[in-house]
């Protein structure tokens, strides 16, 4: 029988929850780890009204249909007309590259700024760089975040360092680069490498989580942004994502979270992709236990990333549980962890929890297991007794 909710402990997460991953294979007729119904998810716009209500899109803008490389597409377009200062080149984009991103805009803009380059990671950025220190606004696609390490001395050793080095700046460029996992990437196609990133000062780190968000955060960092911009995006949303998005052009904040869902008993931090799992876990633990309210925060920007909102949700909480699919060791979540211990200590209810990857390398037939899904955070979440709620 249920205690009642104002007579229970604080407790929600259970402390042996902290000494492993918790993991779950999928079973034959599993009640959490069904395929995320991307035509119902409340994290996409599924209606014309809720994106004039939306946080930061446009009030009054037309709106229609985009899966999230149509948007980025989008985002592409109105940058290239916006600013002749924009060119858009990697590996394959002159013809659309793997995804579709840049398609038709080689069409439309012409080879002068639209162009393939030679499959050398290292000289795209290495280009792409002298660019935006000229002036110019150069977006390069790195075909998979997997290869982005022979560019990453250009990087952290040139672009982050150009301005801290009094020699002016080369603020107008974004890198993107498609990332994380599909199911059968292995371990090549696999990778998220954005905490790497993250540890630069210099670099600005970006993580859209739906075709809107893509759109917005896109434009911001193409025409906006006086840092260089790693924008990473989830190959697996490419297509899966669809909603609706304002037609007009806008911008969103590089270096402000987002609260999906409010809560008032546990706070869930993640980014990307793992924010549709966490929501469906969400969803499955509040039906189980009355009265259980769980609040959702998407990151958007690793780095610099929002610390006075999710330092701001947990002291109301008490409780933290971050998420991501990239590997534990040293990820977005240490540090976000990190963060609340010392700025929230006195008003943490329980140990700050992580879910994510595992310490390994993406293998191609096991690679549903390598990362976390409803269960692993389903578990995290639940609690010992029901009546754990204050």
């Amino acid at each position: 029988m249920l205690r009642s909710l104002q007579q229970a402990p604080r407790r929600l997460i259970t402390a042996s929850s902290f000494l492993r991953r918790p993991y779950a294979s999928q079973a034959s007729s599993p009640r959490l780890n069904t395929p995320i119904d991307y035509g119902t998810t409340p994290l996409l716009h599924h209606t014309k009204s809720s994106v004039s209500s939306a946080l930061g899109l446009p009030k009054d803008s037309s709106s229609e249909k985009l899966n999230l490389y149509q948007a980025i597409n989008a985002a592409l377009r109105h940058s290239l007309k916006t600013s002749e200062k924009v060119l858009v080149f990697g590996e394959d984009v002159a013809f659309g590259g793997v995804f579709r991103c840049t398609m038709k805009l080689s069409d439309e803009f012409g080879s002068e700024r639209i162009f393939n380059t030679p499959l050398t990671e290292q000289g795209i950025a290495g280009f792409a760089i002298g660019c935006a220190a000229e002036g110019m606004k150069p977006v390069a696609e790195i075909q998979f975040a997997d290869y982005v390490y022979p560019a990453f001395d250009q990087l952290v050793n040139e672009a982050a360092k150009f301005r801290f080095r009094g020699e002016g700046n080369c603020g107008g460029l974004v890198v993107r680069m498609p990332c994380g996992g599909v199911g059968h990437g292995a371990l090549y196609h696999s990778q998220s490498p954005e905490s790497l990133f993250t540890h630069i000062p210099g670099l600005r780190v970006v993580f859209p989580r739906s075709p809107s968000q893509a759109k917005g955060l896109l434009i911001s960092a193409i025409l906006e942004s006086n840092d260089p911009v790693i924008f990473m995006e989830p190959k697996i949303l490419y297509r899966a994502a669809v909603e609706y998005v304002p037609t007009e052009a806008y911008t969103l904040p590089l270096d402000k979270a987002e609260i999906l869902k409010p809560g008032r008993n546990v706070t869930v931090i993640s980014y990307g992709q793992p924010l549709y799992l966490c929501s469906a876990a969400i969803a499955a633990i509040e039906k189980d236990i009355k009265g259980a309210e769980i609040e959702l925060i998407d990151l958007r920007a690793l780095y610099p990333w929002d610390r006075e909102t999710v330092l701001k949700s947990v002291k109301k909480t008490g409780r933290a549980v971050v998420v991501h699919e990239s590997m534990i060791n040293a990820g977005v979540g240490a540090e976000v962890a990190a963060t609340i211990q010392e700025g929230a200590f006195l008003r943490l209810e329980a140990p700050v929890a992580r879910v994510a990857g595992w310490s390994t390398h993406p293998g191609l037939v096991y690679e549903k297991f390598n990362i976390p899904d409803v269960t692993s955070e389903f578990k995290m979440l639940q609690l010992d007794d029901p009546g754990d709620l204050r």
